[in-house]
């Protein structure tokens, strides 16, 4: 396990401490700020796809009198690549996950936020990763936590049931469930090695390994990925956004797949046959937030935004709908009985405790992990 896996890997007591701040919470009302409530104008946010839910938009609206632009992406490289793309132009926030810290640290298309109107007493401390992992040249922070979850395992619970309390990630690729699963590129391939380390199949922790040289990565994905490619017919679905996840399990045949947390929950909130668990292997882990593009223009929306997002109420109630998790203290006591459920069925036991935070990444890193999906996805 490398040095920056374990700094950035949440501990359960981190997650308990945060869930007593919480409760003591409930006395306390949601406040916005007249700064925020000054504000109007309009703001250009780039986020993932599901993330800004109707309840939310409408509150910060009906708050601030800002208009919300969104544009929805499913992946991280889809941010890079769009900034790469306009220099920076064109939005006022975007959200990339604190693991990819490494690849923005010199492409120079973020700026420093002002900490000054950023009210970061009010997020979880352990998520709070900005100010050392993504101060860039010692400039301040570029990163701010908006929303966590994980990902682990989905299945239809008319349609699949584990062997265990917990699934595995092997599931997806079992014989036992061939033409019925489904994941996304790259991260099922890291699935795929953790059940394998599991199984024995593999040498523990070489999955982890492999995010330390250029050389430990190609001898472990190497083997993964012709494996990959032999059980590739298992797979009926691959997805890259919420909405593919959704579809798959209620309209593709798909029983059991490795998926972000939120979409299956959201479809479990709504009275489907859906259960999503932390799988024995551990779940992954990861904090995506906000930051600031050079070329942001509306400077005084975007501090009106993180006012609101970090608002327990508007994070609470959000989470009813999107299925994910707030870093916000108290922003759990806002998100509902159903939510607190689905919080307990997904980590049950030692859970927690078992999390994969994901590693950072290094640029070689992500550059091989891409031509080695691609070598999986196009067999």
């Amino acid at each position: 396990m490398s040095k920056t896996f374990r700094e950035l890997r949440p501990s359960r007591r981190q997650f308990l401490q945060t869930s007593a701040v919480a409760g003591a919470g409930l006395a306390m009302p949601a406040v916005v700020s007249s700064s925020v409530l000054a504000s109007s104008g309009e703001i250009n946010i780039m986020m993932w796809s599901d993330y800004l839910p109707e309840s939310f938009v409408n509150g910060f609206t009906e708050k601030t009198g800002i208009k919300i632009n969104f544009t929805g992406i499913g992946s991280n490289d889809e941010i890079i690549n769009k900034l790469k793309a306009t220099n920076g132009e064109g939005f006022d926030i975007v959200s990339p996950t604190v693991n990819r810290n490494l690849l923005w640290a010199d492409l120079g298309l973020l700026q420093p936020f002002d900490m000054s109107r950023v009210p970061l007493d009010k997020v979880n401390p352990a998520m709070a990763l900005g100010e050392t992992h993504w101060n860039f040249a010692n400039k301040g922070c570029h990163w701010l936590p908006h929303i966590w979850g994980t990902e682990g395992i989905a299945w239809r619970t008319d349609a699949f049931t584990p062997a265990g309390e917990f699934p595995s990630y092997y599931d997806v690729w079992d014989d036992a469930n061939a033409g019925k699963t489904m994941g996304r590129g790259h991260s099922m391939l890291l699935g795929l090695g953790l059940g394998l380390e599991a199984r024995g199949e593999m040498d523990p922790g070489s999955m982890w390994a492999a995010y330390e040289t250029p050389e430990k990565m190609d001898a472990v994905w190497s083997k993964l990925v012709e494996i990959a490619i032999s059980k590739k017919p298992n797979i009926k679905l691959i997805w890259n956004d919420a909405d593919t996840q959704k579809n798959g399990l209620l309209n593709e045949g798909v029983i059991v797949g490795q998926t972000w947390d939120g979409p299956p929950i959201a479809l479990k909130s709504a009275g489907e046959p859906v259960m999503y668990r932390a799988p024995k292997e551990g779940a992954m882990a990861w904090v995506d937030g906000m930051a600031l593009p050079t070329g942001a223009k509306n400077i005084d929306q975007v501090y009106a935004f993180i006012e609101a997002a970090y608002d327990a109420k508007l994070a609470g109630e959000a989470i009813q709908t999107h299925g994910y998790n707030s870093p916000v203290i108290g922003a759990d006591a806002f998100g509902g009985e159903v939510y607190a459920k689905n919080f307990a069925d997904a980590y049950p036991g030692d859970a927690l405790a078992n999390l994969n935070a994901w590693p950072a990444e290094a640029p070689w890193y992500s550059e091989k992990r891409t031509e080695y999906a691609n070598k999986f996805m196009s067999a």
